[in-house]
């Protein structure tokens, strides 16, 4: 796998093989994108908040992504538990952020609080992502016991 540049990533925004909507050109990375808080939120110290992204993300066969949390976010006591995003999913996604601070930590509607660092797969899955997660909007709670 390889991680694909920023001109790498808008060939594959132009083909199709990516979609990311609304897309900022700001937004994009060397070496990904920058995903946005689609509300605001309050983080409370020792709490942890589900969190959607404000861009839907679709991905074709032949790439898979990984979240990263922006440094910032990091160097003030956020933490975030995220999970692959396979080949074939799309949606907005769903995001664990963990506040270890002693402070509340607002993130504003629109602010960015993810890197989504996209990979080229060595060969293309077989099939994608059909999970209970796919076409999610907003805020999705676990699905895990209600299968």
């Amino acid at each position: 796998m390889t991680v694909l540049s920023d001109t790498e990533i808008l060939k594959h925004l132009d083909n199709g093989e990516v979609k990311l909507e609304p897309f900022e050109s700001s937004c994009l990375n060397p070496a990904g994108y920058d995903l946005r808080c689609s509300k605001t939120v309050v983080l409370k110290p020792k709490h942890y908040e589900l969190v959607a992204t404000l861009e839907t993300v679709e991905l074709g066969l032949n790439v898979t992504a990984y979240l990263h949390i922006r440094s910032s976010l990091a160097r003030e006591g956020v933490i975030g538990s995220f999970a692959v995003v396979d080949p074939g999913f799309r949606g907005q996604l769903t995001l664990n952020l963990h506040n270890v601070s002693e402070k509340e930590i607002t993130l504003r509607e629109g602010e960015r609080i993810v890197q989504i660092v996209f990979h080229n797969l060595g060969n293309a899955a077989q099939k994608g992502y059909s999970g209970s997660y796919q076409n999610s909007k907003g805020i999705v709670s676990s699905r895990r016991n209600k299968q």
